[in-house]
């Protein structure tokens, strides 16, 4: 082949192949749509407190949920039953546990921590993932109920793994698969995301599904209300200091 006929066919080839090219997407793109689906980054750091309220739902289980997020890596969840909570103010992290028989706060592990610490991001994990000191990958195309998704890979900085399952027309989480080892085991979870409404310009799930990977058993959460920026004092994550409990009275010496 001449020298002419090679410069055409490779011209050729290049226009044939352009438009995969200009499809081809590197994982920051794919995460920075997934904040614009959201709202933009703009519009999701102006948000300095977050209230969500849901129902949740295991089985005949039936409960209130509460979520607040207030700046910086501040957090409390709790359920409307028996005073179970935990929360953390950036710096200490505590838990009430009534199913364990403890109705007072108590301080957890950085282990039993972890997932708290994660929710305590208001931005959340894929937000200024490298500055966090997280590492991406893109993974490909993957399916969720028939929908296709990116699915990115998020190398956490405190040994956890997350597979975000993002919608290729929307970029906003259908699914989400977690890796975390707690006292040497790995706990594997799923989440499953639907019913986005916007909030204040910002997209939130109201629907949201749990369970541990494999199991057809899923926990649901139905948010009811989403709340931004409302006043949260700073008493609601700090650790209550219990009082010392008032000593009785002697009895009186019997005659």
């Amino acid at each position: 082949m001449s020298g002419n006929y090679r410069n055409i066919a490779a011209l050729l080839a290049a226009l044939v192949f352009l438009p995969l090219a200009a499809k081809a997407q590197t994982v920051d793109d794919v995460i920075a749509k997934n904040i614009e689906a959201h709202g933009g980054l703009a519009k999701l750091k102006s948000v300095n407190t977050l209230r969500n309220t849901a129902k949740l739902s295991f089985g005949p289980f039936r409960a209130t949920a509460l979520q607040e997020n207030k700046r910086p890596d501040k957090v409390r969840e709790e359920v409307a039953i028996q005073g179970l909570a935990q929360a953390t103010d950036g710096k200490t992290a505590w838990q009430v546990s009534p199913f364990e028989g403890r109705k007072d706060p108590q301080l957890m592990t950085a282990e039993d921590a972890k997932s708290l610490i994660v929710d305590s991001d208001i931005d959340g994990p894929l937000v200024d993932y490298k500055a966090k000191g997280h590492k991406a990958e893109l993974m490909g195309h993957d399916s969720v109920e028939g929908t296709d998704c990116f699915k990115v890979k998020l190398s956490m900085k405190n040994g956890d793994v997350r597979y975000y399952y993002l919608d290729t027309d929307s970029y906003l989480e259908l699914k989400l698969e977690t890796q975390s080892t707690v006292r040497g085991t790995l706990q594997e979870n799923e989440s499953y995301f639907g019913d986005y409404e916007q909030v204040d310009g910002i997209y939130f799930p109201f629907a949201i599904e749990q369970a541990q990977k494999g199991s057809s058993q899923r926990q649901k959460l139905t948010v009811e209300k989403v709340e931004i920026n409302v006043p949260i004092d700073d008493s609601r994550f700090t650790m209550p200091v219990l009082k010392p409990q008032a000593l009785a009275p002697a009895a009186a010496p019997s005659k």
